[in-house]
């Protein structure tokens, strides 16, 4: 019974003797095979295959004696159970290594002979490492003979055949899945035909219904518009002169604007001109503060080092005095100790006179040794009293020191005052400072809006300058064209004409009805020329002809204005846009403010009259 462990393609180094190593991509499979017979026997076996050449055969079987010597002869530390796991993770590393440039673990087939097919090969386990390569394991092959190779075959045969079968069985599924899902489709498809069959029909008479109904509509909406027209063409007549009024009134008021405008900017000129000069002293007086702080700085420094030194000096004067006290009172002592002896050798010399006679030697010796006593008790005196002098004269000289360093300490609080006032005067000249720059960049600012608030004003001035001027050509130019028409109808026009009204240049017919043709929306102000439709013929002259005075008829200029959809015989493109619809003039409604016709969102009022 074999129980198939690993089956992997490994690439392996080829070593073969006389010839260069070379790479080849080799399937080796380990295998654990179990024998009942006649004693129960567990092997294993290492096969190595090519799947390019059915006849590279490399086998090896291993039992349980085998390993015991390979374990002594490699130094194995593992038991015969845990050696295909973990020839199995040795062979997993290989395989993960092999990709990289310089893999750390390596698979070698080492041949003596360059015939593959002959000798026995070995296959090793190598780690690489930059001192030295090392066998992890090493396995001798025998390459397959004949029978061996025949058996191999016969095996790879079996399993194909096995999963050729798994495969036309899975083949076989399929296909019969397949024509149930194209049957059940085709079913489908031919329900899915048929509605939409039915659908195409159900559009196409909603479709003629929807077109019959509609055209209906339009007729009637085409009438209603083209009274709307007539209606607020008469109203159009009437708003002409006021919007010329406003017009002129606005133009007034925005030269005087102008001026006023201009009196300002100077003024701010001037100001910033001010406070730039004023800046420059501010910036100057704080650079000598800046001087005179950085100065009261280095005297601060100074007169600390020499209070550091002072009192130093004032240590070691203190150790010195301390040191002579000390002296004082060891002589002190020592003049006492003289003392008492002074005071022995009197009682001694009281008794001597007793034995004055016995003890003259030993008188005239204690005589001898008080006068040396006498002589080091005035050295002594002597000493004490140069020791007393110093000592006021290092008196003296402390409190001498003790004046300089109250002088000092004196010194430099006030210079610590004056420091803390002028950094007051620094931080207060500073705000001031912030302050007026605060200041100057609001009046930069104010001057920039203004100055761009100008610059619109002046660009509205000349727009509305071209405007007026193009639409005063336009207007004299139609009007000549009104009063030509006008006179060739006195004359003898027969009927009137079918061309359509004021969507062209051509179309003068339209212009002797004086009538234009405007879309109107009731949601919005302003009515652009985007659509022309045909008037309706009259025969009724708007002139009398009787009376001598023609008024001058067309669209005012607040109505005419750049546009690319009305182009007029060898003028610019004009249309009608920006005008307003007054609700004024409307019936039963009150009075809004005029929207300006130059200016697009600024609104005038007209005054109350």
């Amino acid at each position: 019974m074999a129980e198939r462990l690993f089956c992997k393609g490994v690439s392996a180094v080829i070593s073969c003797a006389g010839c260069e190593e070379r790479r080849a991509d080799v399937r080796l499979t380990v295998e654990t095979c179990t024998s009942s017979s006649p004693i129960r026997k567990k092997e294993l076996t290492v096969r190595i295959t090519d799947d390019a050449d059915p006849l590279f055969l490399y086998s090896l079987a291993i039992g349980e004696e085998d390993f015991q010597s390979l374990k002594s002869q490699q130094g194995l530390l593992i038991d015969f159970s845990a050696f295909p796991q973990k020839f199995i993770d040795l062979l997993e590393q290989c395989i993960l290594e092999q990709g990289k440039q310089v893999p750390r673990f390596l698979i070698q087939l080492v041949t003596s002979s360059p015939a593959l097919d002959c000798m026995p090969a070995c296959l090793n386990v190598v780690e690489t490492n930059p001192f030295k390569h090392l066998t992890h394991l090493s396995l001798k092959l025998l390459a397959g003979s004949d029978s061996d190779i025949k058996k191999y075959l016969a095996i790879c045969i079996k399993n194909l055949k096995m999963e050729n079968s798994i495969l036309e069985d899975k083949l076989h599924r399929s296909e019969e899945r397949l024509s149930k899902r194209l049957t059940v489709t085709e079913q489908a498809l031919a329900e899915k035909s048929k509605e939409l069959d039915k659908l195409q029909n159900e559009w196409a008479s909603q479709t003629t219904s929807l077109t019959d109904r509609y055209s209906q509509e339009i007729t009637a909406e085409k009438e209603k518009v083209l009274q709307i027209q007539a209606q607020y063409h008469l109203q159009h007549e009437q708003q002409k002169k006021e919007m010329e009024a406003t017009c002129n009134r606005k133009v007034h008021h925005l030269e005087t604007r102008v001026s006023e405008l201009e009196t300002v900017n100077k003024d701010l000129t001037e100001r910033k001109y001010r406070s730039e000069s004023s800046i420059r002293e501010l910036k100057s007086k704080l650079a000598g503060l800046e001087e005179e702080y950085q100065r009261a700085k280095q005297e601060v420094l100074s007169l600390a080092r020499e209070n550091s030194t002072l009192d130093t000096e004032c240590h070691e004067n203190e150790k010195l005095l301390n040191q002579l006290r000390t002296r004082i009172a060891v002589l002190e002592q020592e003049v006492k100790d003289k003392e008492q002896v002074v005071i022995r050798s009197t009682d001694v010399c009281e008794s001597a006179q007793e034995h004055k006679k016995k003890l003259e030697e030993s008188l005239e010796m204690k005589q001898l040794q008080i006068g040396k006593f006498e002589t080091t008790v005035k050295s002594i005196s002597e000493e004490l009293l140069k020791a007393n002098e110093i000592i006021k004269k290092l008196q003296g000289e402390m409190k001498k020191l003790m004046e300089k360093m109250k002088l000092k300490n004196a010194v430099t609080l006030q210079q610590e005052k004056i420091l803390g006032e002028k950094e007051q005067t620094l931080q207060k000249e500073r705000l001031e400072l912030n302050n007026v720059k605060w200041v100057l960049q609001q009046k930069e600012e104010e001057v920039l809006k203004l100055q761009e608030q100008l610059d619109i004003t002046v660009q509205k001035l000349e727009e509305s300058k071209q405007l007026l001027k193009t639409n005063e050509n336009v207007i004299s130019w139609l009007n000549k064209q009104l009063n030509e028409n006008k006179i060739a109808s006195m004359h003898g026009a027969s009927g009137p004409s079918d061309m359509p009204c004021a969507g062209s240049a051509a179309n003068s017919a339209a212009l002797q009805n004086g009538l234009v043709c405007i879309n109107l929306s009731e949601n919005s102000t302003s009515t652009p020329l985007h659509e022309t439709r045909p008037c309706p013929p009259t025969s009724t002259p708007l002139v009398p002809p009787n009376s001598g005075h023609v008024e001058p008829l067309g669209l005012d200029m607040k109505y005419l204005k750049k546009d690319g959809n009305l182009p007029l015989r060898g003028l610019k493109p004009l249309s009608v846009a920006n005008t307003v619809l007054s609700r004024a003039m409307l019936p039963k409604q009150g009075n809004p403010p005029v929207i300006s016709a130059y200016f697009p969102g600024q609104q005038t009022r007209l005054p109350a009259s």
